[in-house]
């Protein structure tokens, strides 16, 4: 009996040929070759915006109508003291124009008077005269000028008849002066202040 020898070999195919597959298929694949390139996500769309963004509208608007409600209001509170200059200023224009030094007076306390009921409550205007009259104008903005200065010339020239009026000029433009700067320190309700 004869040995069972095997070929040589070299003369069979062993090895990656023998499979039928390639040698550089069996080496080590890159892992990495296989994926895609870099893909970025969509952008960020602008509408509709974040939660954030919409509490910071919403704070914005509210801010901007209470400062225009500020507004309208502060505008309102200066009217009265817009108005009442304008009268004074008119007055002061008749008086050059007739001299009528008793109607000036006149019309200085009534604006002087209706200027008060509009700035401070009527119930703590509207009854006082005299001498309560010109110490509650000291207490909101006179300075005393009004209980010892040209402020006295409301107690008695406006209720006297115009020939018996005698009011120097300089007087009753002192006073009109007074109304003036007292209209300018009450120009918001409470005053005193300039």
């Amino acid at each position: 009996m004869k040995p069972h020898t095997s070929p040589p070999l070299t003369d069979s195919l062993t090895g990656p040929q023998a499979s039928g597959m390639n040698p550089a298929a069996l080496a080590d694949p890159d892992p990495l070759a296989d994926l895609r390139g870099y893909h970025l996500p969509d952008p960020v769309s602008w509408w509709p915006p974040a939660p954030g963004w919409w509490l910071l509208a919403l704070l914005v608007l509210t801010l901007g109508v209470l400062l225009i409600l500020w507004g309208v209001r502060q505008r309102r509170r200066g009217a009265a003291a817009r108005a009442a200059q304008a009268e004074l200023t008119a007055l002061r224009a008749t008086l050059a124009q007739d001299g009528d030094t008793a109607a000036f007076a006149r019309g200085l306390s009534r604006l002087l008077r209706r200027f008060a009921l509009v700035r401070f409550p009527r119930r703590a205007v509207a009854g006082l005269g005299g001498e309560e009259w010109l110490a509650f104008l000291d207490g909101k903005g006179g300075a005393g000028r009004f209980q010892s200065g040209p402020g006295r010339l409301l107690l008695k020239t406006p209720y006297q008849p115009p020939p018996k009026a005698p009011v120097l000029d300089q007087s009753v433009e002192e006073l009109a002066a007074l109304i003036q700067d007292w209209i300018r320190r009450n120009r918001r309700a409470g005053g005193g202040q300039p």
